[in-house]
């Protein structure tokens, strides 16, 4: 086990304890942070607990005071883990663990074991292997887990009809919160703002840029095969493709482009801590996952006012409005992906308005702000209701 950057003070606000499967690059992960630096400090102190461990992405945690560990948990059940976690929860004594997902779920029971007084659960999305969430053993677990949980979050709309209706979650428990964005660092490219990368060769190029972690997932393989098409219906067009990630599919995907004669036209860009401006250099942002909650390179591609194109699945027609601020198309379906692609690439005046619009619409619903204020509303009912909130204060020396 390992920690960094501990802080003792005489008196302390609650200390919030966040346990996430792994602390790497992605969605979740951006949204944890982002968070935890910006949650006001005199409210809350915030610690962050990995199962199995952290990367240097870790370090994108900016606010002082901020403990992290990795529990380094071997695959399967590890019941170690249940033992290493109780310790560790006894010994920081939060007022709230917040755990994330299906991978941490069980551990609900440990902190209700080890006295923790409020205990959050985080629904981001469903795994690949499970698109719409009907994975009876999953779901059982989940409905177990659920008393020892004073409330569950889903972000997305899809979320929390799924939580009620197919895995039996009682409403009470349940709280959406919508997920949001730094609508300052994700902007608009300013007037004569020109990105430098590789894929800028061509000062007219259509640039159609995709943000997240190469996996099955997000199935950019079937982005690629779209690519492929719309090259083929607009053989005059300069156009570039760039997928921004790193994951187990790169190699394929590299393959891949190579098999359709694409690389002079296709970036594999890897992982960047740069995402704000590279995706100003974006001309549209495409998404083609299987299953999603509310991506987070959504909104961020929405608050850098670019036009989506994305499958309608999960919390996603939640956020794009067909037609208004983008274009909706099936899953695993390269020739529609195309066809919507090619609409935009026809008509830039159409991309730039529904760039604008949906640049418009993550300001009036999903501010990062906005979220925040929602998860302190939370975290001070569930405690205000407990009436344990001093148990889980360092007394103020008198």
């Amino acid at each position: 086990m390992a920690a960094i950057a501990s802080s003792a003070h005489a008196c302390q606000p609650p200390l919030v304890v966040h346990l996430i499967y792994r602390l790497d690059i992605g969605g979740l992960e951006t949204l944890l942070v982002d968070a935890i630096n910006r949650m006001p400090a005199e409210r809350y102190r915030h610690a962050v607990v990995c199962l199995t461990d952290y990367t240097e992405f870790a370090a994108r945690i900016t606010r002082p005071g901020v403990e992290l560990f990795a529990l380094h948990k071997l695959p399967g059940a590890a019941p170690r883990t249940h033992l290493d976690l109780w310790y560790l929860l006894r010994r920081l004594r939060p007022a709230i663990l917040h755990t994330y997902n299906l991978g941490t779920i069980e551990y609900a029971t440990t902190a209700l074991l080890a006295g923790v007084p409020v205990r959050v659960h985080a629904e981001h999305g469903r795994d690949a292997g499970d698109p719409q969430g009907l994975n009876r053993k999953h779901n059982l677990l989940r409905r177990l887990v659920a008393p020892c949980i004073d409330r569950i979050v889903p972000v997305s709309r899809d979320l929390h009809a799924w939580l009620r209706d197919a895995v039996g979650i009682a409403e009470r428990r349940l709280c959406l919160i919508d997920n949001g964005v730094d609508t300052e660092r994700f902007r608009p490219a300013l007037p004569g703002e020109s990105g430098a990368e590789a894929w800028h060769d061509d000062p007219h190029a259509f640039v159609i840029g995709s943000v997240g972690r190469l996996q099955d997932v997000k199935d950019q393989a079937t982005l690629v095969d779209a690519f492929a098409l719309l090259c083929r219906m607009l053989p005059q067009e300069p156009l570039r493709l760039v997928l921004v990630g790193d994951g187990p599919l790169r190699a394929s995907l590299a393959a891949q482009v190579a098999a359709n004669g694409l690389q002079d036209r296709v970036w594999l860009a890897g992982a960047r801590a740069d995402v704000a401006p590279v995706m100003r250099g974006f001309s549209l942002f495409a998404l083609s996952s299987i299953a999603e909650g509310t991506p987070v390179t959504l909104l961020e591609a929405m608050a850098s006012g670019l036009p989506v194109v994305s499958t309608a699945v999960g919390g996603i027609p939640d956020l794009v409005a067909d037609g208004a601020n983008g274009a909706l198309v099936p899953p695993s379906n390269p020739q529609a992906l195309a066809q919507a692609l090619a609409a935009y690439v026809r008509d830039r005046a159409l991309a730039q308005a529904h760039g604008a619009a949906g640049r418009a619409r993550v300001e009036r619903q999903y501010s990062m702000q906005a979220m925040l204020e929602a998860y302190l509303a939370l975290y001070d009912g569930l405690l205000h209701s407990k009436n344990k909130v001093n148990e889980a204060i360092t007394p103020c020396a008198e």
